[in-house]
This record gives C-alpha cells, sequence and structure tokens, in this order.
C-alpha cells in the first residue's frame, strides 16, 4: 500500500472506497481467482435459491389452491394433500442445504480476502495456493463468529418483536400510535444495520486478532466509534445495492417469462457478474474499515509482528495477539 499509517485515520466515505478500489486493481490477479473459486459460487447459488424457491412457492400454492376446491376425505383431496406435505417438506431440505452452503461459501470467501488484504498492507509474499492453504484454519474462528452474531440478532429480533406486541395492544389504534409506529420501524432499520456492521468487522478482527466470537463483537464495536456515521453510509449504499441487484433479478429472471427465454438468461449473466464483484467489492471495504478504524483510535499494528503471525497461518493457526495489535505502519 502507498499510504502511510497516520493516513488511514482521515479516509472518509469516498476515501475508503478509493481505496478499496486501488487495493482490488493492483491485486487484481488474485483477487480474480478469489472470485473464480469462491466468490463466484456463492453469487450462483445465491441467485439460484431464489429462482428455485420461487418454482417451490409456486407448485405449493397451485397444489394448495387446487386441495381447497377439492372435497375433503376423498381421494383426490389426500394424494393432493400428502404432494403439498412432500412439496413443502423438500422446500425446507433445500433451504437447509442452501443456507449451509452458503455459510460456507461466504465464510472462506471472508477468510481468503481479508488474509489477502493483511499480507497486502505487510508487504509479504502473495500466492493464491497460499491464501487456500490459509482458509480452513480460519474458518473455525469465523463460524464461532457467525453463531454469536446470529444468537444477538435471535434476541434482537425477539425483544422487536415484544415492543411490536406492546405497542399493538396500547396505543396501536391511535393517531399517536401510528406516529410512534414509524418511529419504531426506523429505530428497527437502524439498530439492524448497527448490528450488520458489527458482524462484518467482528469478521476482520476474528482473522487478524486473537478475539473472535463474543470477544470479536465487542472489539468491533469499540473500533468503530468515531467512524460509526461513515461505516453506516457505506454498508447501507451496500445493501441497496444488493437490493436493487435482487429485486432486478426477480422482476427480470424470476418473473420475466414474458421476456423470453434469451433475454432472461442475459439479464440473470448480468445479475450473476454485478453481484460477484458486489460481494468482493464489499468484502475488501469491510477490511480497509477495520485498518482505518485501528489507525483512528491510534491501535497501530506493527507490520514484522503482523508479518510473522500471518506467517503461522501456513503452520499451525497462532492468531494475533492483542499487544501485536498495537503498532501498524503501512507503506
Amino acid at each position: 500500500m502507498d499510504r502511510e499509517q497516520e493516513e488511514m485515520q482521515f479516509l472518509g466515505f469516498f476515501g475508503i472506497y478509493t481505496e478499496s478500489y486501488k487495493v482490488i486493481f493492483a491485486w487484481r490477479k488474485i483477487f480474480s481467482k478469489i472470485t473464480l473459486s469462491l466468490i463466484l459460487p456463492l453469487s450462483f447459488i445465491y441467485l439460484v435459491h431464489m429462482e428455485v424457491s420461487s418454482l417451490f412457492f409456486r407448485k405449493i400454492i397451485h397444489n394448495e389452491i387446487e386441495l381447497d376446491h377439492t372435497r375433503s376425505g376423498s381421494p383426490k383431496y389426500e394424494k393432493i394433500s400428502d404432494l403439498v406435505s412432500n412439496e413443502l417438506a423438500y422446500f425446507w431440505l433445500f433451504k437447509a442445504v442452501y443456507f449451509t452452503l452458503f455459510l460456507i461459501l461466504s465464510l472462506l470467501s471472508t477468510a481468503a480476502v481479508v488474509y489477502t488484504i493483511a499480507c497486502i498492507y505487510t508487504a509479504r509474499e502473495l500466492t493464491f495456493k497460499k491464501v487456500m492453504s490459509v482458509v480452513p484454519k480460519v474458518w473455525k474462528r469465523l463460524m464461532v463468529t457467525f453463531l454469536c452474531i446470529f444468537v444477538a440478532m435471535f434476541f434482537y429480533h425477539v425483544v422487536a418483536v415484544v415492543i411490536f406486541i406492546v405497542w399493538l395492544f396500547s396505543i396501536g389504534a391511535s393517531d399517536m400510535g401510528y406516529a410512534f409506529f414509524v418511529i419504531l420501524i426506523i429505530l428497527y432499520f437502524v439498530g439492524f444495520l448497527y448490528l450488520t456492521i458489527i458482524w462484518h468487522l467482528a469478521s476482520v478482527v476474528s482473522v487478524l486478532e486473537e478475539a473472535y466470537g463474543f470477544q470479536a463483537m465487542v472489539k468491533s464495536k469499540n473500533l468503530i466509534k468515531g467512524k460509526l456515521w461513515v461505516a453506516i453510509v457505506i454498508f447501507l449504499k451496500l445493501n441497496l445495492t444488493l437490493g436493487i441487484i435482487e429485486i432486478a433479478f426477480q422482476m427480470l429472471v424470476v418473473h420475466g417469462s414474458t421476456l423470453g427465454i434469451a433475454n432472461r438468461v442475459v439479464y440473470a449473466i448480468i445479475c450473476f457478474l454485478l453481484l460477484s464483484k458486489l460481494i468482493l467489492f464489499g468484502l475488501v471495504i469491510q477490511t480497509v474499515i477495520y485498518f482505518v478504524c485501528k489507525s483512528y483510535h491510534h491501535e497501530n499494528i506493527e507490520k514484522s509482528s503482523l508479518s510473522d503471525h500471518l506467517e503461522t497461518y501456513l503452520g499451525e493457526y497462532v492468531p494475533l495477539k492483542t499487544k501485536d495489535v498495537s503498532n501498524i505502519m503501512f507503506d
């Protein structure tokens, strides 16, 4: 990298985007290999999941409508009822397989990109083979962090549902109740976005530091202070972009039967490539934000110490100690 450590803390919205683009462009060869091996399959199963889920839904809904118009207890009714039950079972089995594959590929992609950028920042010799040999050793730590985030998200939504029920049975039907509901919705999305930022930053912490799980969440919560609004704007923009790609895929591919097969295939390829680029860019951005936050809090990482610990990934995994994360100097 051609940016000094002290300068990183002053990077804002556009600065982080520019730095991320420079990293990808300068090391496009290795990022292309990571994309081909991990991110493209991740994008593919994400979009295929949307298409297959839609097919399941259409089939199940069609059979349920037919079931409603069939005399209860008749052989035809029993046959359709069994068919619906089987389709629901296959649907949830498909969801379980999809979620497992998506989780594995997303964690592997995160580990690969974070390790790659750490090597770039420490000017280490970097090859795709080395990156792929490291990824399995970091995967378990990322999994623990993900499970902790999942637990936090679960309780967050439980609290949100309880608050909604209290609102519904107290002032829900009044004019003041509607205004209060809007405020609750805004607060809910702000909190959800905040937890999402904590999740992404905690993933980077889990790879580069000794903390993982809830400790990585606490660490990322402290790191993001001072750069929270920059992170909110960036991740909000990334999520909105993801939403636009999803809507386009739904409208032009999943529900675009009137457009013809050829056009749908073209649109599917465009959405597929855009999604892959977005995922890569997002993973690079979250790692750059980590280094920006470290610089902002003057928690510098000494390049030699980080380099030594990155070397241990190639042998037995030894995470970066907190004391080693106290001083970093970028090129």
